[in-house]
């Protein structure tokens, strides 16, 4: 939202406004205001549900051998990270960049899920909580989402990364002139990395472009779907998922940064894609909120 109103401010010669339209500007606020959201809004959060005795019950040691002793130990703390999350990202985020929309969505339905999970066994005093064939239909269907939305949007394009040979020596990686939409990924250091799902169905002679988008799904559907669960099975130790989560949340904004800079694209040997700068502001948030 400020995003918008600074660049409406722009046009009148408001001094800074300029600066809203810096993705490095915007990630560090959006790191900075998740992580003070999260530490102060956490603190009260906490508070209240000692005093509303929202609690954890006793859990099986077979499952959480860790967390055994987490009686009376307040839950639902996932509400902390979602709005340390969704706070700096509607503030400071391009609200129509498509990329920036799907994690929104995606934060938002998982973190429903959790929260059903948490109800359950706080209110219902279920100590198995949603039962797992409905967090897995609930996985499955915000991947299938994502794919298609992926694979439908005309918003994600990329402009592959082609490689030209200079004097017979030097290699100069250059990209396509336009953005299209691809069946390729880049695997990230290995040489000659990119993946053509389309190869891979090329058994299905003509039709294999849109097999090769029906596997790019189902491959969205998995990654979901296991590190959704590779979260929750993380999950124990105090600290642990956040800790590691922050990490790679840390990496993916790296990544994320690179392959939206046409140069840095470019020297890296990697695809460029348009607009995706808009995630590192949210992983910005992300890496503040569970620091926070």
């Amino acid at each position: 939202m400020l995003y918008y109103l600074f660049r409406f401010l722009e046009q009148y010669g408001i001094s800074g406004a300029h600066m809203w339209g810096y993705i490095s500007f915007r990630s560090l606020l959006a790191l900075i205001l998740s992580l003070v959201i999260s530490a102060w809004f956490g603190e009260k959060f906490i508070k209240y549900l000692k005093r509303k005795q929202i609690t954890e019950t006793q859990r099986d040691a077979s499952i959480d051998p860790f967390g055994v002793k987490k009686i009376g130990v307040p839950s639902m703390g996932g509400i902390i990270i979602i709005v340390s999350i969704l706070v700096p990202v509607l503030l400071l985020g391009r609200l129509r960049n498509i990329y920036l929309i799907l994690m929104i969505v995606t934060t938002i339905w998982l973190g429903f899920l959790g929260g059903m999970d948490d109800f359950i066994k706080i209110f219902r005093h279920n100590k198995e909580g949603l039962k797992g064939r409905y967090k897995i239909v609930g996985q499955i269907g915000i991947g299938l989402i994502v794919g298609l939305v992926l694979w439908a949007s005309p918003d994600v394009k990329m402009n592959e990364n082609l490689m030209y040979e200079k004097q017979g020596q030097e290699v100069v990686v250059k990209h396509r002139a336009e953005a299209r939409k691809s069946l390729k990924t880049t695997i990230p250091f290995v040489k000659g990395h990119n993946l053509d799902y389309s190869r891979i169905t090329s058994v299905f002679g003509e039709h294999r472009v849109a097999a090769g988008w029906i596997l790019f799904v189902i491959m969205t559907i998995i990654v979901v779907t296991a590190v959704s669960n590779g979260a929750n099975l993380n999950d124990g130790m105090d600290g642990m998922c956040a800790g590691n989560s922050a990490i790679i949340g840390v990496a993916l904004g790296i990544l994320a940064y690179v392959s939206s800079h046409i140069e840095y694209a470019s020297y890296l040997n990697i695809m460029y894609i348009p607009d995706s700068q808009e995630l590192v502001v949210f992983l910005c948030a992300f890496v503040g909120a569970l620091i926070g």
